[in-house]
């Protein structure tokens, strides 16, 4: 049987399925009924894997956020970033996923997700989505 000089690397890719959003923990914003506030998170070793390929894909994932009643817990959200390391999914649908999944948790006035990541065949990606609280007249 011939054999390749080819190096065949089977990398495990979970399903965006695995990522639960019950490990996020929202806790009360005490001022509330005092003023606004604008809350800026950021996670500069964000990563998981093209859904194509396998290989890592990494970036920062910032998230500006004005809460209402809710603010999120930092050991949480670290847990729930984490949760997407094996993943299979493209830089647009997880800013997305990110955005939607803290929204239903934290009900926000404002929030903004952004993806900034890097370089992989000399381009780099930027994926920005954004929420605002609708009012209702």
């Amino acid at each position: 049987m011939p054999q390749s000089n080819e190096l065949k690397i089977r990398y495990p890719i979970e399903s965006p399925d695995i990522v639960k959003t019950d490990v996020l923990k929202p806790m009360e914003y005490g001022y509330q009924s005092k003023r606004d506030i604008d809350i800026v998170i950021k996670q500069p070793e964000y990563t998981s894997v093209c859904p194509m390929t396998g290989l890592p894909d990494a970036g920062c994932i910032t998230i500006k956020y004005r809460p209402d009643a809710k603010i999120i817990e930092l050991k949480s959200l670290k847990f729930y970033l984490l949760q997407y390391r094996n993943v299979g999914i493209f830089y647009e649908h997880v800013v997305n996923r990110i955005l939607d999944d803290l929204v239903a948790v934290l009900e926000p006035k404002f929030m903004e997700v952004v993806g900034d990541f890097t370089a992989r065949g000399g381009m780099t990606t930027q994926v920005k989505a954004v929420f605002e609280e609708k009012n209702e007249k």
